[in-house]
């Protein structure tokens, strides 16, 4: 890769660098918005148009250079957008700094500078294999590209399917990780059903571990967190028709609707190490005083995370219901309607959950 590229286009380039300018603070926004909500589709496709023009515009206007440094990063995209990998804190570093060199090598090539101590050689190398990386690798690949090009190794904040898997030994740790992953993506696939979906399983996942944090985790939370993502998968085995219906649904459609647990507990039940998440979700119905479904179980005979799920599900579902009167009157009626509910949650869950809430009030 040449230090300082001949100019044979000097209009083209001017072109391409106009444009550059313009698709930047995009990406940036949108690479900003995954970060908060990792599985926005309508983002991540955003994301990827933004970085195919980028390559097209290089390519029409004869920026070869800049050709070879998109080219990876779209293609690691691509397969974010067909949900064969998740987006990650990694992933959006990466991007930044490769969008963030792309520019000072154009600024440094229309004014006849080197390029030498950009890194562009290891950059567009680490990109190629960062490119084709296995999913549970992605994550180093891209920390070897951020050193390689800034000579600091990056310490990533644990993604929501790493964190809870510190403890395990590093083979079971990497296979729990790429569960999560695939847990995430089905979990991402539901959401993309209904606009209202979205950030869903973020905003339980957040509530759920919070609320174990505040009793003082008795429950592993690598299983809640399995559990989280893959309660309402088994909805997905069933009728749109039943399960999106906005008007009241008939004894008919009750009946149906009732078997979504035991799909997604019996695929969690068939993957080793997820018996207590299938066991979660198969439970996150029931309540304490035999009244909830599938099998009308007491309390004594439900789990601490099926009690967990089914508080912040049902807090989720209500502030869901009443998002039109605006978030904080949402947000009050939620916790109303949870606490009034003595007879559906666990009490001993309550009070760790009010307590999430208060937190999370008190810093609006």
């Amino acid at each position: 890769m040449p230090t300082a590229p001949v100019v044979t286009d000097r209009e083209g380039l001017d072109d391409f660098i106009e444009a550059l300018r313009e698709h930047a603070p995009k990406i940036e926004r949108d690479v900003a918005r995954l970060r908060n909500a990792p599985g926005e589709r309508e983002v991540i496709g955003s994301l990827f148009r933004a970085l195919h023009n980028i390559k097209g515009d290089a390519a029409l206007c004869n920026v070869d250079l800049a050709v070879a440094i998109v080219h990876p990063i779209e293609t690691l995209l691509a397969r974010v957008r067909n949900s064969n990998l998740l987006f990650s804190e990694a992933i959006a570093e990466t991007i930044l700094l490769t969008i963030d060199r792309l520019e000072l090598a154009m600024a440094r090539i229309a004014s006849g500078d080197a390029l030498d101590t950009l890194q562009l050689r290891p950059l567009v190398e680490g990109l190629e294999k960062l490119a084709m990386a296995a999913s549970a690798e992605v994550d180093e690949r891209a920390a070897e590209v951020l050193e390689a090009v800034t000579g600091f190794r990056p310490v990533f904040v644990a993604s929501l399917t790493t964190r809870g898997v510190t403890g395990l030994r590093a083979a079971a740790k990497s296979e729990a990780a790429e569960d999560l992953r695939f847990f995430l993506t089905l979990a991402s696939q539901f959401e993309a059903r209904s606009p209202l979906f979205k950030g869903r399983s973020t905003r339980i996942l957040r509530l759920a571990l919070e609320t174990n944090q505040m009793a003082g985790e008795p429950i592993e939370p690598i299983q809640l967190e399995a559990a989280v993502y893959m309660h309402d998968v088994g909805m997905m085995f069933l009728a749109e028709s039943v399960w999106l219906k906005a008007s009241d649904m008939s004894p008919e459609e009750k009946t149906i609707l009732r078997a979504h647990p035991g799909y997604a507990a019996g695929l969690l039940s068939r993957m080793a190490g997820w018996t207590a998440a299938a066991e979660m979700v198969a439970q996150h119905h029931e309540a304490p005083r035999g009244s909830g479904y599938p099998a009308g179980l007491d309390s004594a005979q439900i789990c601490s995370g099926a009690k967990v799920l089914a508080i912040v599900d049902a807090f989720e579902a209500v502030m869901l219901k009443h998002i039109n009167r605006g978030r904080n009157r949402s947000l009050l009626r939620a916790i109303a309607e949870i606490n009034a509910c003595d007879k559906q949650f666990a009490p001993e869950w309550i009070e760790p959950f009010n307590q999430v809430i208060r937190r999370s009030v008190e810093a609006i």
